[in-house]
């Protein structure tokens, strides 16, 4: 079998990632770098050896020989190029968010439905080992009945222009809690309230909070103007309770031997001398060190091969998406609960 023709589309933040992974990709070739500004474009094809560049899409739609177009451009424009790809037989790979409103990534799931495409969405953190291994265990049952997953993702930046901090960030974190909950388990609701302390026009500073079907509640601190960056993920369990440090790569992932156990209230006066707190072994696994991304180019090229679905394909997209739908409303409405759409995959 022949390489994979991709061609990326952006070649701003992200897009160069996006390029030196397929092209690390013995499976595939890069064909084409495409923006609108064809001397950055030129700048990013010239360090990874792409022979085309070029500031109309219609170029990339047009060569036969590409078969996966990777979409690295603002969300704003993610629908449009999309479409104009699935109507010229190529698959889409799609940066998150999907779209910017659940309806237009409702469209697009239904559009590569309708002509047999890949869509699949760069949910990079669910193709890092941490993560994986998370799913695991979560799925396995070892930390026991989860109750809260707790999120912290702020740094000095990236402020944009297109979005605001909670259309940014939390997709990362919607996305892992969809990958490593049990199927049955799905927001049901949420409440976002945020601020825009330096007056850009959106938030930078954003609180979500997601009430889960199983009774778990979900909370995520997002933040553009934190001093310092801090990646880290907590998720506690009835059994066990674990930390993810993303920032921490000697110990990325820890789980912890550790809980409260409420004993016998046929005495409520008695309650908090009922709480028993147990807090034993701390284990950190030993995770490979693979790149994210990595994984992600050969999982597109893999669904364009065998056309066989991706893990994180458009129904994940439009998950995240209802999630962030609702929490836009409720930000609108100064932090009102507001409830989350069921995504049935397939219908």
């Amino acid at each position: 079998m022949g390489q994979t023709g991709i061609a990326v589309v952006g070649a701003g933040y992200w897009g160069p990632n996006l390029v030196r992974n397929f092209t690390a990709d013995e499976g595939c070739t890069v064909r084409w770098v495409c923006d609108l500004d064809t001397e950055r474009a030129a700048r990013l094809a010239g360090r990874f050896g792409v022979e085309r560049v070029t500031s109309n899409l219609d170029d990339v739609l047009g060569d036969s020989d590409v078969s996966g177009v990777a979409i690295a451009t603002p969300v704003g424009t993610h629908s449009a190029i999309a479409a104009a790809c699935f109507d010229a037989g190529k698959d889409v790979l799609v940066e998150k968010p999907l779209a910017d409103s659940l309806d237009a990534g409702r469209t697009l799931v239904e559009h590569a439905q309708s002509v047999g495409a890949i869509l699949m969405i760069d949910h990079t953190f669910c193709y890092t080992s941490s993560v994986r291994r998370i799913q695991e265990i979560v799925r396995s049952g070892d930390l026991g009945f989860v109750q809260y997953y707790d999120s912290v993702r702020i740094n000095l930046g990236l402020v944009q222009a297109d979005v605001d901090v909670m259309w940014d960030l939390s997709p990362h974190d919607l996305s892992i809690i969809d990958f490593i909950m049990p199927d049955d388990v799905v927001p049901v609701s949420v409440s976002a309230v945020g601020s825009d302390p330096i007056g850009v026009g959106h938030a930078c500073v954003a609180y979500l909070t997601v009430h889960l079907s199983n009774g778990a509640i979900a909370h995520m601190h997002l933040n553009w103007l934190s001093p310092v960056k801090v990646r880290s993920v907590m998720i506690g369990g009835s059994d066990r309770m674990l930390v993810w440090d993303d920032i921490k790569p000697a110990q990325r992932l820890s789980i912890y031997d550790a809980g409260a156990d409420l004993g016998d209230m046929s005495e409520p006066s008695r309650r908090e001398a009922l709480v028993a707190y147990r807090i034993g072994d701390m284990v950190a696994p030993a995770l490979p060190e693979v790149e994210a991304l990595t994984r992600v180019a050969a999982e597109f090229r893999n669904s364009i091969e065998t056309r066989e679905g991706p893990e994180t394909d458009g129904w994940s997209g439009l998950r995240v998406l209802a999630v962030l739908d609702a929490a836009q409303r409720s930000l609108n409405e100064g932090g009102a609960s507001v409830a989350v759409p069921a995504i049935e995959a397939g219908t």
